[in-house]
């Protein structure tokens, strides 16, 4: 499996990806935006799109869907309740869908609703697997249930999916968020030795060669995966004066996702 992360270097700061079979030259294209961008890559690495896969509905992932298909006659893979928001679904997808690229590519699509209702991630059955995660994961944060979300699934995305994960699988997110994200584990966790670290190593990253996380270091450094952290439960006591003297994982994660929205 080859993976080309395309930086669109706009307002949204978006990655789009393409994922190629090395034996066929076929590629998915992941929400690509920045149709010219994604088209010129594939067109420079020999590569055919075939497929394009939508993890949401919101404009910023689906906007290029046309220009792509258009000229490239892929088909159009999405969640499959989110055929009323997305307009010429080929292929709806489930929970343990397999979607297939050439003939040695073999993703899964994973059930993510939290950001939206209707989002898939998918994980790669390679030996190093990798998560295209849309924008329920990002590198250090998680998404926002601002438009048609809700944080009590995407919470249940987390602990029932995401955590499970194996800890050396590879996150590609739909956005490049990490310095702010990094910034806001500060803000809950100052004794984070760790996001300390990272944030000085990539502060002046050129996001067109971004650093690729792993689970494992999301864990280190990614607020929203420490929900036991003693540091961040202090912290957000002080936020709020309310919160149990041991609140469970979930109350921890939701009063996060309600700081993080106004940070």
């Amino acid at each position: 499996m080859i993976v080309e992360q395309v930086w669109t270097g706009n307002a949204y700061r978006n990655f789009n990806y393409l994922i190629a079979c090395p034996e066929t030259g076929e590629a998915l294209a992941i929400d690509p935006l920045d149709h010219q961008k994604c088209l010129a890559a594939a067109k420079d690495k020999g590569w055919e799109i075939t497929q394009v896969l939508n993890t949401h509905e919101h404009g910023d992932h689906i906007g290029g869907n046309k220009a792509v298909i258009a000229a490239t006659g892929a088909r159009l893979l999405a969640h499959r309740n989110a055929k009323d928001k997305i307009p010429g679904i080929d292929r709806g997808l489930g929970a343990g869908d397999v979607i297939e690229v050439g003939k040695t590519v073999v993703l899964e699509s994973l059930d993510t609703p939290g950001h939206t209702m209707s989002h898939v991630c998918l994980l790669s059955h390679t030996d190093q697997p990798a998560l295209f995660s849309g924008d329920t994961l990002f590198n250090a944060g998680a998404g926002n249930c601002h438009n048609g979300g809700h944080p009590n699934e995407l919470y249940g995305t987390f602990v029932s999916q995401l955590t499970r994960l194996k800890d050396d699988t590879r996150i590609y997110p739909g956005h490049d968020y990490i310095t702010n994200n990094l910034e806001f584990t500060l803000d809950r966790e100052p004794d984070n030795a760790r996001a300390a670290l990272l944030l000085a190593e990539i502060k002046d990253q050129d996001p067109a060669d971004a650093m690729v996380t792993t689970l494992a270091l999301e864990k280190e450094v990614n607020t929203f995966f420490r929900l036991q952290s003693p540091s961040v439960i202090a912290a957000l006591r002080e936020a709020f004066p309310d919160l149990p003297a041991a609140p469970d994982p979930k109350t921890v994660f939701l009063k996060l996702r309600e700081l993080r929205n106004s940070w």
